[in-house]
Order: C-alpha cells, then structure tokens, then sequence
C-alpha cells in the first residue's frame, strides 16, 4: 500500500490529539514514531515539512486582518486542484462559522502544500481539523469539524 503525505498527517493527528498531557513531541520523536509504525522516508520527511509550513503559515495568518465584505477568488492552480464541490464545501465551513477567512486562507495553503492532485471534501475535512488543532482559541470550532468529519452522511449537500 502506498501512503500519502495526509495518510502520515492523519496517523500523526490521531495518535497525538488526545496526548494532552504530554508536551508535544518534537521533530526527532515524530520520525521516530512514523518510521515505528512503517512509514517510509520520503513521506515522513514531507509531513514533517507539512507541519514546520503548518506552524509557519499559522503566525502569518494570526496577523491577518479579516474583511467579511471581501470575495474569495480562486486563481487557476487553485482552481485546477480545487474542484467546484470543493470550494463550495470551504464556502460552507465559512458560513457555519467553523472556519474565518484567515483559516480558510491557512487551508488552502496547507491543501495545496499536500501536493496530491486533485483535492476531495475528505482531505479537506482532515485538513480544516488539522489547522483549527492547532490554533488555540477554536475549540469550539474544531468540535463542530469533528462532528463533520465523523458524521456518516454529508448534511451539507441539499
């Protein structure tokens, strides 16, 4: 089976979201772990470049100023590897609150940073979890994701 970049984020996520207790693991002991748990090395290091590019774009963003009037536009990359059922999803992340414009934009960037083609509603779902884990002050909206990620059918499509 070959294992994707989300494959190791999502594997990373799991194990280490309910470790509360514990002071987050550096970058050593990730490997460490992924490389247990049989993970090969190219898809290790491209995580692990993932979440130093995480935490990067997460202090850019923080900064951001948020201007509800303004409109999203996608440019062709963007486009190319969103498809229109996925910007429709970030849209309704956004108007159910669970995600700001500066997360959306943090998102975007990490879905992008995936590098896998074209991106589905489920990479998506892992993704908005991933970043809103790791912003504080969005717990709340990280359990509504979790709730959505978790639910057996999508509510959102009418």
């Amino acid at each position: 089976m070959k294992e994707t970049v989300l494959d190791v984020l999502m594997y990373l996520f799991e194990t280490f979201v309910d470790g509360d207790d514990e002071p987050e693991p550096d970058r050593n002991e990730l490997r460490e772990e992924l490389e247990q748990a049989g993970f090969g090395d190219r898809e290790i290091d491209r995580a692990l470049d993932w979440l130093d590019g995480l935490n990067t774009s997460t202090d850019i963003v923080a900064s951001a100023a948020q201007n509800s009037t303004a409109i999203r536009v996608f440019d062709d990359i963007e486009q190319e590897r969103l498809d229109a059922a996925s910007r429709g999803y970030l849209l309704h992340l956004e108007q159910l609150g669970i995600l700001a414009p500066p997360q959306r934009e943090l998102v975007i960037d990490r879905l992008l940073a995936l590098d896998s083609g074209e991106i589905d509603i489920e990479q998506i779902k892992w993704v908005v979890m991933m970043v809103l884990f790791s912003q504080p002050g969005h717990e709340q909206a990280y359990a509504q994701m979790e709730d959505l990620v978790f639910a057996e059918e999508p509510h959102w499509l009418h």
